[in-house]
């Protein structure tokens, strides 16, 4: 499946099955090749921005935010072709959804108060200085 198909379903699809497939999504291109806890912290960084509300007021403002996540970066020509990673993806991306949901004292995180990643192999000018917690290939950071 193509990258521009799911942005379209996503645009026209009701909440929350618009907000799950963006952030399904977002979680395959990031993270796809993460442990589940990595695949999660991906999540609740899309999740917390949402919750801020700096980035846009749905899942998907959020990470079509410009050059905020793969999905503004990835081609739409993209190909999902990994069916099993995207079905794995989906399910973080529900369970998360479902998660932050809870009032914030009762939510799981794996990342508490990151609002930005980046791979290991990336350090961008916003990460120097600040600690992060890294997971699989990725460092997660608190910035706002």
């Amino acid at each position: 499946m193509k990258l521009s198909l799911l942005l379209w379903l996503a645009s026209v699809l009701p909440q929350p099955l618009a907000d799950q497939t963006c952030l399904a999504t977002t979680v395959y291109l990031e993270a796809r090749s993460e442990p589940t806890i990595g695949q999660m912290a991906v999540a609740e960084v899309a999740l917390r921005r949402r919750e801020r509300g700096l980035w846009g007021d749905t899942v998907c403002k959020v990470v079509t935010s410009p050059h905020q996540f793969a999905l503004t970066t990835t081609p739409s020509a993209f190909e999902v072709t990994n069916i099993e990673a995207f079905h794995k993806a989906w399910d973080i991306a529900g369970r998360s959804i479902t998660n932050w949901q809870l009032p914030a004292k009762q939510r799981r995180l794996f990342v508490p108060h990151a609002d930005h990643f980046a791979t290991v192999a990336i350090v961008p000018n916003w990460s120097i200085n600040r600690s992060g917690t890294t997971i699989g290939e990725h460092r997660f950071y608190a910035v706002n």
